[in-house]
C-alpha cells in the first residue's frame, strides 16, 4: 500500500488561516486567543493526517508570524484609525479569499478522491474477475499436466534410471577427483605450513636468544648498579654514625661544661652573699662607734680578723698589690 503524502507547509498556513476566519473574532487574534482557536490536535484534525512535530513547528511559526510580527493586529503606532480599518478590511477579504481558495481546492480534492473511489473499486472488480478466470485456467492446466505427467512417466521410467546411474558414475568419479586434488593440496599446503612453521620458529628461537642475553647483561648492569648504590649507601651510613657519635661526645662535653659553670656560678653567688654580710656588718660597726676612736677599732677588728678566709681569696682574686 502506497504511504499518504506529507502535508506540505502551505496546506498547513491555509488551514490555520481557515480556522482563524472561522473563529470570527472582532479584533486580531492575540497569543492566547490563538493557542485557543488553533492547536496541533485540530489542525491535525482538520488536515487528516500529518507528524505532531512537524505540525508544531509550523503552528509556532504562523504564530510568531500572525501574532508577534503583527500581521493578525494592526495597532502599529501613529497610523490614523481610517487606514488600520482599512487595513484590517484588507486583511479580511484576503483571509476570506485564501478561505475560498481553500474550500475550493477542498471540493477538488474530494470530487478527485471520489473519483479515484470509483476508479479504484472497478479495478478492483476487474481483478476479482481476472482472478477467476486464472483459477479456471490453472485447474484445466493442472489437469492437462497431470494426464500429460501420468503418460510421461511410464516412457522415460527407464531412462530416467540409466540417467541416474550415469549420474551416480559421474558423481562418483567427479568425487575421486575431487578427493586427489583435495589431498595433493592438503599435503602441499601441509608441507607449506610446515616449513613456515619451522623457519618461524627458528626466528623466534633466535630472537628468544638475543633477548635472553639482552636480559642477561641487563641484568648484571644493574646488580653492579645495585651493589654500587649498597655500597655507598654503607659508606654514607658509616659516616652517619661517625658524625652521630661525634654529635653525641660534644653534646656530652657541653652538658658537663654547662654543670660546672652552673657549680661555678652557685659558689661565686654565696661568696658574694658572704662579703656583703661582712660589709653590712662592718657598715653597722663604724656607724655605731664613735668618731674619735674610729680608727683604733677598725685596726683592731682587722688584727683580730687574722688571715683572709679561703672563700674569701678566692672571692676577691688575687692581691693587686706591688712587691716592694
Amino acid at each position: 500500500m502506497a504511504r499518504p503524502a506529507a502535508v506540505t507547509p502551505d496546506a498547513i498556513r491555509a488551514t490555520v488561516l481557515a480556522l482563524l476566519a472561522e473563529a470570527g473574532d472582532p479584533a486580531p487574534a492575540s497569543g492566547t486567543r490563538f493557542r485557543k482557536i488553533v492547536s496541533v490536535r485540530k489542525l491535525r484534525a482538520r488536515l487528516g493526517a500529518g507528524d505532531p512535530a512537524t505540525l508544531s513547528r509550523h503552528l509556532n511559526a504562523i504564530e510568531a508570524e500572525v501574532v508577534q510580527a503583527g500581521l493578525a493586529g494592526f495597532a502599529v503606532p501613529d497610523v490614523p484609525q481610517e487606514i488600520a480599518a482599512q487595513m484590517r478590511a484588507l486583511w479580511e477579504a484576503a483571509v476570506a479569499t485564501q478561505l475560498a481558495d481553500v474550500m475550493q481546492l477542498r471540493q477538488q480534492a474530494e470530487d478527485v478522491k471520489a473519483t479515484a473511489e470509483a476508479a479504484r473499486h472497478e479495478a478492483e472488480l476487474r481483478t476479482e474477475l481476472f482472478r477467476a478466470e486464472l483459477a479456471d485456467l490453472r485447474a484445466q492446466l493442472s489437469a492437462r499436466d497431470d494426464d500429460l505427467l501420468g503418460l510421461r512417466l511410464e516412457g522415460r521410467a527407464l531412462q530416467e534410471r540409466a540417467q541416474t546411474l550415469e549420474s551416480t558414475c559421474t558423481q562418483l568419479r567427479t568425487r575421486l577427483t575431487n578427493a586427489e586434488t583435495a589431498t595433493t593440496d592438503a599435503v602441499q599446503q601441509h608441507e607449506r605450513e610446515l616449513a613456515a612453521e619451522r623457519v618461524r620458529y627458528e626466528g623466534l628461537s633466535k630472537q628468544l636468544l638475543r633477548e635472553t642475553a639482552h636480559q642477561r647483561e641487563a641484568f648484571q648492569t644493574e646488580r653492579q648498579r645495585l651493589e654500587a648504590e649498597l655500597t655507598r649507601a654503607a659508606e654514607r651510613l658509616a659516616a652517619l654514625e661517625s658524625l652521630r657519635e661525634r654529635i653525641l661526645t660534644e653534646l656530652a662535653d657541653e652538658r658537663a661544661a654547662r654543670q660546672q659553670a652552673a657549680a661555678e656560678a652557685t659558689a661565686l653567688a654565696t661568696v658574694v652573699e658572704q662579703q656583703r654580710q661582712t660589709l653590712a656588718l662592718m657598715s653597722a660597726t663604724m656607724v655605731n662607734t664613735p668618731a674619735a676612736g674610729a680608727r683604733r677599732p677598725a685596726r683592731s677588728a682587722a688584727r683580730s680578723a687574722g688571715p683572709t678566709s679561703p672563700t674569701t681569696k678566692a672571692a676577691t682574686g688575687p692581691s693587686t698589690r706591688k712587691p716592694r
